[in-house]
């Protein structure tokens, strides 16, 4: 494709077992980028669903010229749906949100401001809409140890919805769970970092991923992170094989409110 014709600004969402949710997210994210006036494109990675999020993917595709689809052949995880997401991005900025329309894409032009003078830009999600003690108490803990151990002091490193310049991304090597671990990673390419409250909502459909147990493998996690930091932009080290593609499906076009 050449290179006048390529996005803007790339969104990478993984999803799994959303279907419900991906008809709304997609209204709202052309309802927030199309006035914008600049092109983008949605790189959805279907991570093995079995609801019938694939089918509803290729039905949208049909509607949403911007929408790219990345499906897996078996649920692989979050983190290799963030790698192929990242290796599939066309643009030289890089969005990143969950499914579940917890995150507001309403968000995304302020901090897509803030990227032009950052590497990158993490969402706080001040005001959360989660279980206080299984997922808001945990989460503050792990969070301060991360930012201790990594030297990327952030409120919440949870928070799916980011903005990367997209060098800082696309030559990581992630290896299982080191998804919550991207603004840290990332840093090592591109040290400006900054952070910036955004609105965090309840789900509305769908039941959530997550639980205590997440934090728990943070913690672990924290141990060796200095080391996997070191693997994730190691040129010499291997590149974990995550994940299997099952089928890609493109339209040799791309959304501009133009």
């Amino acid at each position: 494709m050449p290179a006048a014709t390529r996005p803007d600004v790339s969104l990478v969402v993984p999803v799994y077992n959303e279907r419900d949710n991906l008809a709304p997210l997609l209204d709202e994210i052309a309802g927030v980028l199309r006035p914008w006036g600049r092109p983008y494109e949605v790189v959805a990675v279907d991570d093995g669903s079995t609801d019938g999020s694939s089918a509803e993917l290729r039905r949208l595709a049909g509607a949403h010229p911007e929408l790219r689809v990345v499906a897996f052949a078996r649920n692989a995880g979050q983190s290799a749906a963030f790698g192929a997401g990242f290796r599939a991005a066309r643009a030289v900025v890089v969005v990143t949100l969950d499914a579940d329309l917890q995150n507001d894409p309403a968000d995304i032009p302020r901090m897509l401001e803030l990227a032009r003078t950052h590497d990158i830009v993490c969402g706080w999600r001040k005001d959360r809409k989660d279980a206080y003690l299984t997922r808001h108490v945990p989460s503050v803990v792990a969070n301060w140890l991360l930012g201790r151990v990594s030297g990327i002091r952030l409120h919440d490193n949870g928070c799916s919805l980011k903005v990367f310049r997209a060098e800082v991304v696309k030559p990581l090597k992630l290896s299982p769970g080191m998804h919550r671990y991207l603004p840290a990673l990332a840093s090592q390419l591109g040290g400006r970092v900054a952070e910036v409250v955004v609105n965090h909502r309840p789900r509305r459909s769908g039941r959530s991923k997550y639980g205590l147990s997440r934090t728990f493998g943070v913690l672990r996690d924290i141990v060796r992170l200095p080391r996997l930091m070191r693997q994730a932009t190691d040129p010499a080290a291997p590149a974990p094989r995550l994940y299997e593609i099952a089928q890609i499906l493109e339209i040799d076009h791309i959304a501009s409110g133009c």
